[in-house]
């Protein structure tokens, strides 16, 4: 959101575009990544602009995990585009419904942390949804898992497994939170987050740009799909909560985030 895949959020500090969700797993900023893992990269979908070496893989598209045995799979998977901007979902979405997910917040993380977890987990309760959420202590179905790392990652999750369950773990980097954090950010960010766990990839899949600046790149099928949900917008949506990347503000779900969410678990 598959262990391959995860989101992209970023931040407006300072006035300067960063990061918002990374791949869960440390970054090696000093190694270099060589033409062949690079090559592997772009043959499984994702562009290779910024690979960075990380524990057990490498991170591309700024948030999205790769395990070394990941790399070099041959995967097929669909893709089903419109226009250039829409809501989009893997192939592997939660089953079993009506399902309660539960989820988890690690032993020891910040209080502020419990408060946003459950913030978000609130906003997908509201909907009414046959895929509803509760925080629990211990081993969840979805673990939000803190960490503290001098770096741009704040935050991380997956896609949805091949057995309809949701990726199960969501790291997010105490460096970039305190107490005085605003809340409905926060909460947006793992709302994101957990968007992934659950099957969504970013709104602007399509043009990255839209949101982050910079080069427009399509971030590809990638092994696990790239699906119109139809009713979604064939133009952009200013302020999704799946947006590639955020200027750091509160993103509550919009009208057609929730038309997304409904479509596939209402």
């Amino acid at each position: 959101m598959s262990n391959l895949l995860k989101c992209t959020l970023a931040i407006m500090m300072a006035g300067t575009l960063m990061t918002s969700c990374k791949k869960n797993q440390a970054i090696q900023t000093n190694d270099e990544v060589s033409d062949a893992v690079k090559s592997q990269v772009t043959a499984m979908g994702f562009s290779a602009d910024g690979i960075q070496k990380a524990n057990g893989g490498y991170l591309v598209e700024g948030d999205i995990f790769l395990s070394n045995d990941d790399l070099g799979k041959q995967t097929s998977s669909k893709s089903l585009v419109i226009a250039n901007e829409e809501q989009y979902r893997t192939t592997n979405l939660v089953t079993g419904l009506p399902r309660t997910i539960t989820v988890s917040v690690s032993a020891g993380s910040p209080s502020y942390f419990f408060t946003a977890a459950d913030e978000a987990i609130r906003r997908y309760n509201a909907l009414g949804m046959r895929l509803s959420m509760t925080r629990v202590t211990g081993t969840a179905n979805i673990n939000i898992v803190t960490f503290y790392q001098v770096s741009n990652t704040l935050g991380s999750s997956g896609f949805p497994d091949a057995s309809g369950n949701p990726y199960n773990t969501i790291q997010m980097n105490t460096y970039w939170y305190s107490a005085s954090t605003n809340i409905g950010y926060l909460a947006s960010i793992m709302a994101h987050e957990m968007g992934h766990c659950v099957g969504f990839r970013h709104t602007d899949y399509m043009n990255r740009q839209y949101s982050c600046g910079g080069r427009k790149y399509n971030e590809g099928a990638a092994g696990v799909g790239a699906i119109w949900i139809p009713g979604t917008p064939t133009g952009p949506d200013a302020n999704s909560w799946m947006l590639a990347c955020s200027n750091g503000s509160d993103r509550p779900f919009t009208a057609n985030d929730q038309i997304a969410l409904n479509a596939l678990y209402k």
